[in-house]
């Protein structure tokens, strides 16, 4: 028997908003981490120096490096660290999943985000931000009618209304934008707390996020003799780069010479080992994703396991040594 009447729909139009101003950050402007200021705990690994130099060579031979990451990233006070590394030209794309940019977007207009969630859910005034899904969703919403991805769309809003963002030289995505580093966000719908304003637009969202897929999967066909890394995206990253990975092998771009490493809390122990379907860590998509499957037929993985506040500074640093 058929289906007589489509699945029910909740509307939002009635969702109540609330202005971000005034809230309580977890994470500021202020407390940004400064390269070359701020101390941090160097991560002692002779692998991670290895991975600096292959990055150096990537570079140098006019390879591509790919960072992709989880929204920790941003909300470890480290986008300045970021910012740096694509002015120098190490970074040649950044790729993230929606909260990353929504992060981002918050401390480009309002000087701090990361709310208190475990209050806010209580009553339901978690993620309802007037400034940010408003601003957000209609940048989305006219990038998406011009045909520009997601990224580029924030970024383009943030360039055309300046009085709006005081603090966009800490912008991540926006100084990509500026050094014409492609900045793409793969969107899970109904992950992000922009998708629960009532102005959101899934058709723009997926359709802008499409464009991005389309412009990652062009960076990751010249990837040979290139390095990729993730840096704490345990689902989007993985399962996005695996897939770009597949579409640019069938249509026969060379990427086996290709150099992957994994960042994050997780200890895998003996990653390189074959485990099976008893083992948990099995089903931690970074480890078949990012460091093993990639290289299967040439190239080199690794999974760092360390605080972001650690490995990535440590990284910066020796890469600095070597020139860059």
């Amino acid at each position: 028997m058929g289906i007589s009447k489509p699945n029910p729909q909740l509307d939002f139009s009635g969702i109540q908003t609330y202005s971000a101003a005034g809230r309580t950050n977890l994470v500021r402007i202020d407390t940004l981490k400064i390269p070359g200021v701020t101390p941090f705990e160097d991560y002692p690994a002779p692998e991670l120096d290895e991975l600096a130099g292959r990055i150096a060579l990537a570079r140098q031979n006019g390879r591509p490096v790919i960072l992709s990451m989880g929204a920790h990233v941003i909300k470890c006070g480290l986008s300045r660290y970021l910012i740096q590394m694509i002015r120098r030209g190490i970074i040649t794309h950044l790729s993230g999943n929606g909260a990353c940019s929504i992060h981002d977007f918050e401390l480009a207009y309002l000087g701090g985000t990361s709310e208190y969630v475990p209050t806010a859910i209580e009553d339901g005034s978690f993620g309802m931000w007037e400034e940010t899904g408003r601003w957000m969703n209609e940048a989305i919403s006219r990038g998406a009618e011009e045909g520009f991805g997601y990224g580029e769309a924030l970024a383009r809003y943030i360039h055309q209304n300046p009085d709006k963002f005081p603090y966009r030289e800490d912008c991540v995505l926006y100084q990509a934008y500026l050094h014409d580093v492609p900045a793409t966000y793969h969107i899970a719908l109904g992950t992000d707390i922009i998708h629960q304003h009532p102005i959101a637009d899934f058709s723009a969202i997926g359709r802008a996020s499409g464009v991005d897929f389309h412009t990652y999967c062009d960076s990751v066909s010249r990837l040979d003799g290139g390095v990729f890394m993730n840096f704490g995206s345990g689902v989007i990253g993985p399962e996005v780069f695996l897939k770009a990975l597949s579409i640019a092998r069938n249509l026969k771009y060379p990427t086996f010479n290709i150099t992957t490493a994994n960042f994050d809390l997780i200890d895998l122990g003996d990653y390189r080992k074959n485990i099976g379907y008893d083992d948990p860590n099995y089903y931690y998509r970074p480890r078949k994703n990012i460091v093993n499957r990639p290289v299967s037929r040439g190239g080199k993985g690794w999974h760092f396991c360390g605080d972001h506040q650690t490995t990535l500074p440590s990284l910066y640093e020796r890469l600095l040594k070597r020139g860059l």
